[in-house]
């Protein structure tokens, strides 16, 4: 009878635990340090293979409801899991759903400074809500690589 109620708890606090970490929300730390990860990923194995691995929905560059996108110095999509409908379209005049030209911002920003953070709206992909947001974006060489963090 001990052991049933042990195992019991435990499998209790497994699916707590596994609920808990399900809807998690990456951080604005957590979304910079993926940036600097594919920075590094960039300079180790060149942008074309970077993008491919951006792009890959089971890649190493998603983690929960975080995931880098990449940009060209222009606005061309480059990579993005959450919308691959995008890639290959030029998004520097689109603006999010309360009409703020978010991707020019972030390509002006890199261009100009290097690297920063830019706030605007997005559908959440695990929660399928519109959600305030903030990207860190940052260049190298010909792309722009960014990951957001979806804010409370």
């Amino acid at each position: 009878m001990f052991k049933k109620v042990v195992i019991s708890i435990f499998i209790c606090l497994f699916v707590v635990t596994s609920v808990y970490a399900a809807e998690k929300r990456g951080t604005v730390e957590e979304a910079k340090k993926m940036v600097e990860k594919a920075i590094a990923f960039v300079k180790a194995n060149g942008e074309e293979k970077a993008l491919k691995e951006l792009n890959n929905p089971k890649g190493k560059f998603i983690k929960g409801d975080l995931y880098v996108f990449a940009l060209d110095p222009k606005g061309l999509m480059l990579a993005n899991v959450n919308l691959a409908k995008l890639v290959g379209t030029n998004v520097y005049d689109k603006p999010d759903s309360k009409g703020k030209l978010h991707r020019k911002e972030m390509v002006d920003l890199a261009n100009s400074q290097g690297s920063g953070w830019v706030t605007y709206y997005q559908i959440n992909p695990k929660t399928k809500k519109e959600e305030a947001k903030i990207s860190y974006v940052q260049k190298e060489g010909n792309v722009i690589i960014g990951c957001g963090a979806y804010l409370p």
